[in-house]
């Protein structure tokens, strides 16, 4: 179970561009700013940077604005290869596990679905993931919620329950390592992100990279 952002890749702001303008036009309401977004999910973030602009219950408008935050980031996909980029090592990484039969790859991340296709989609890294069995930003405001989904959809598309001791969480937040922890299965920390080694950890990651460069020991170590 991958995270995306700052895990495999780095944006570049490209989501920060399309948040005011879907914003606006779902709300009336002219845009400040954005809530802080890292590790969290974008119904998490959406509750936070409504409230923000004075608008306490943000539930009546976040169908319409999830559709129209996708619309205005696919508009501007093009900018996410000129100002963000894939992290070392990852396009090997999920190159080699994509090779290994009893591995299954998806997401457990804080986008929406249809934003986190784009980007690794934009990248070529779409064809090594199983979307239909991820876990993502509209699913819950507690991301612990995205990886018990995430469960949930691989059991029921593979026809039996995965052991704890078979998920990897790979990501670069302290959010993901808790959320990893509260599902039982293996936290696997990158400190490619805002968040230190030290940091990740502390939270309890039960293993801390500086990044994904070492492809072969990555490999060996998310899947034997």
């Amino acid at each position: 179970m991958w995270d995306v952002d700052h895990t495999l890749l780095a944006a570049g702001g490209v989501a920060q561009l399309a948040y005011a303008p879907a914003f606006t036009a779902v709300t009336g309401v002219a845009w400040r700013e954005m809530a802080f977004s890292a590790g969290r999910t974008d119904r998490d973030i959406a509750a936070e940077t409504f409230a923000m602009h004075g608008i306490d219950d943000c539930e009546p408008h976040l169908d319409a604005f999830f559709t129209v935050f996708a619309a205005e980031f696919a508009a501007r996909r093009e900018l996410l290869v000129t100002h963000g980029h894939v992290l070392p090592g990852v396009r090997e990484v999920l190159s080699a596990l994509g090779t290994r039969p009893h591995v299954v790859q998806t997401l457990v991340t804080g986008n929406i679905r249809p934003v986190a296709v784009d980007k690794l989609a934009a990248f070529d890294l779409a064809v090594h993931v199983d979307f239909d069995i991820g876990g993502y930003g509209t699913d819950d405001l507690v991301r612990a919620t995205l990886v018990r989904r995430s469960l949930e959809r691989a059991a029921a598309k593979h026809g039996r329950a995965f052991e704890p001791s078979e998920v990897v969480v790979v990501g670069d937040t302290a959010y993901d390592v808790t959320a990893a922890l509260a599902n039982g299965v293996t936290a696997v920390a990158v400190a490619t992100g805002g968040t230190s080694a030290e940091a990740l950890a502390a939270a309890g990651a039960h293993f801390v990279l500086d990044d994904l460069s070492d492809v072969d020991a990555v490999v060996t170590l998310l899947a034997g």
